[in-house]
């Protein structure tokens, strides 16, 4: 009797194993920041292509993110993660939290964002965080600022707001920006703008939506996306035929977001499909609308009001990701006691 129990136990677990690996080869989850979005019907495709059903799964902001899947890495819940961007890229390497894959895809792709070498991670779109300003509130007595270096005129004295760089992925672009442009001074940029009343948020929420003209404010002047303009179109209340903002494209970080397979995954064949269709151009083409970032893929093609509006940067501010790894902690200490003392 014993043996028989045993006998039905033994089949019981097998029977239950199995069915477990043939659900979780009919899925692959897919593990993003809270600001993903992706337009109903997009996904579907890829599960008629493949049989495979995407599940996604929100985990905060990019830092919040990148912490999650470190601290999962052991037994990770996710088969791919898209977000981790190349301001915290070279941590996420560091970790070894992703497997190696080079998708046939890359072909599309630009060599200028495709920052790993080895391939661990796939750039999947790119945009840029620059100064935004109110048109209006500027006239030829006094026009926009062209660059960093105006805004530390006192004629813009407390018009600009930004983001602290501790809480905030555009306010360390932006901040990232500075040290791109000035190196070691820096800092004596910073204590300038801060004597000029800027004001920081902790988000862009708060920046955009509360400080800046646009949500009701009173600063003209704000951090923000290059993509910034054609937003206040699409996402008009009553209809407009062209954006009440402009870009200073001389202030501009460029963001890359990558997504990459998961170390350990056990559908590593349904991650590899994943990361190939994103580079599709059903996903490519569906990026400008619904994340207001810029497809990855050469061959996309733009919506037409994003095509119209959005501000193309000829030579935005980079730094190398192991640059700003090793740097980063010391640098946004420093910025907060400089600037908000």
């Amino acid at each position: 009797m014993k043996k028989f129990l045993l006998l039905i136990t033994v089949i019981f677990v097998v029977i239950t194993a199995t069915t477990c690996a043939e659900k979780k080869d009919d899925t692959v989850t897919l593990l993003t920041h809270d600001s993903f979005w992706i337009s109903e019907g997009v996904f579907e495709e890829f599960t008629q292509q493949t049989g495979v059903n995407v599940e996604v799964q929100m985990a905060g902001d990019t830092g919040q993110l990148l912490a999650s899947a470190i601290l999962t890495s052991s037994n990770p819940s996710a088969d791919v993660i898209f977000g981790i961007d190349n301001t915290f890229l070279q941590r996420a390497l560091n970790a070894d939290i992703f497997a190696v894959y080079e998708s046939p895809s890359l072909s599309k792709v630009s060599e200028e964002i495709q920052l790993d070498t080895q391939h661990r991670v796939t750039p999947i779109d790119f945009g840029d965080v620059c100064i935004n300003y109110w048109i209006d509130s500027f006239s030829s007595d006094l026009p926009p600022p062209k660059n960093l270096d105006d805004l530390i005129d006192s004629k813009y004295s407390g018009q600009l707001v930004v983001q602290n760089p501790e809480t905030s992925s555009p306010g360390l672009a932006f901040f990232l920006a500075t040290i791109a442009e000035y190196g070691d001074d820096w800092e004596l940029w910073w204590a300038a703008l801060r004597d000029n009343d800027v004001t920081v948020t902790s988000g862009w929420e708060d920046a955009y939506e509360v400080e800046f003209v646009a949500g009701g404010g009173e600063h003209p002047l704000v951090v923000s996306y290059a993509s910034s303009p054609p937003a206040e179109v699409i996402y008009a209340e009553t209809p407009i035929d062209s954006p009440p903002t402009g870009v200073l494209t001389d202030t501009c970080f460029r963001q890359i977001e990558f997504a990459g397979v998961v170390n350990g995954t056990k559908n590593q064949e349904a991650a590899e499909n994943l990361i190939d269709f994103m580079l599709s151009n059903t996903f490519q083409q569906d990026i400008p609308n619904s994340m207001l970032m810029f497809p990855a893929s050469n061959e996309a093609e733009l919506p037409a009001t994003f095509a119209e509006f959005a501000e193309v940067v000829e030579d935005p501010y980079m730094l190398d990701p192991e640059i700003i790894e090793r740097n980063r902690n010391n640098w946004t200490e420093r910025w907060t006691q400089i600037v908000l003392r």
